[in-house]
């Protein structure tokens, strides 16, 4: 008689360091997701239930910064991000997270150096559960880099999902809020950074889908409760649902008698 059984999952890797608190935060979103995950296909939740995962928390240079410095010989963050995504692979994992917004504009040059691997792309994610949710128009919160690059703008105009953009000075709001405050430990000017930007959008086009396109926005922005009727999309938390569905497959596996 067989013991038990285990769910059949395969290993998957995050691929962080950008920057470390953000990875940190989408394990913990990914580890939650997992238990979502075991509850929608009717597995026991427990320690041995998870899937082998893991966390490449590498110094990654500045990806906004090199976006804008396309100088031969200047530092890109391509590859120690594909020198970290080898070593995931080397661990077994199938399927890899960026846990990085702004990195995605190096999504294909990944798939392509590891065609075995499934690299997550979490602004489709992102664009694909809107559409799903037949939402209309959003406001983005991004990097200055995110912007330039069209990382969600190009997306989700192909969705038909209109997208509202702060504008210059606003995006220089972000930045700092970004640079001193989530990356420097101040929240307090994170947040008040981010709600400044998030309310003028809400005002200015009367959107109620907010995006936070970078990976530190979150971290301060969910805590305001001073964003009355806008939806907050996470898109770590999209991406972190969309890897627990590649670690998890459908069947089950008998556990040792």
């Amino acid at each position: 008689m067989l013991a038990s059984h285990r769910p059949a999952t395969q290993t998957v890797g995050i691929l962080g360091g950008m920057g470390p608190a953000a990875g940190a935060d989408f394990a913990r979103l990914f580890v939650q997701a997992c238990g979502e995950r075991m509850a929608q296909l009717g597995i026991p939740v427990h320690d041995q239930a998870y899937p082998e995962h893991w966390l490449a928390q590498v110094p990654i240079p500045d990806r906004t910064n090199a976006l804008g410095d396309t100088r031969q010989g200047a530092h890109q963050p391509a590859e120690p991000m594909l020198q970290a995504t080898g070593r995931l692979a080397a661990l077994g994992a199938r399927a890899v997270a960026i846990a990085c917004n702004t990195a995605h504009a190096w999504h294909g040059l990944l798939q392509q150096r590891f065609p075995q691997l499934v690299v997550l792309h979490g602004v489709q994610e992102v664009v694909a559960g809107l559409a799903a949710r037949q939402v209309r128009g959003v406001g983005l919160l991004a990097t200055r880099g995110a912007y330039d690059a069209g990382l969600y703008q190009g997306e989700l105009e192909r969705a038909g999902i209109a997208c509202c953009l702060p504008s210059v000075a606003e995006r220089e709001e972000l930045m700092q809020g970004i640079y001193d405050g989530v990356k420097a430990g101040d929240y307090a000017l994170a947040r008040e950074r981010f709600g400044s930007v998030a309310l003028a959008l809400q005002q200015r086009h009367g959107i109620g889908t907010l995006v936070m396109g970078c990976t530190e926005i979150p971290l301060a922005l969910e805590e305001s409760p001073a964003l009355p009727g806008l939806s907050l999309v996470n898109p770590s938390a999209v991406l972190a649902a969309a890897l627990a569905r590649q670690a998890y497959l459908v069947d089950t596996v008998p556990a040792a008698a």
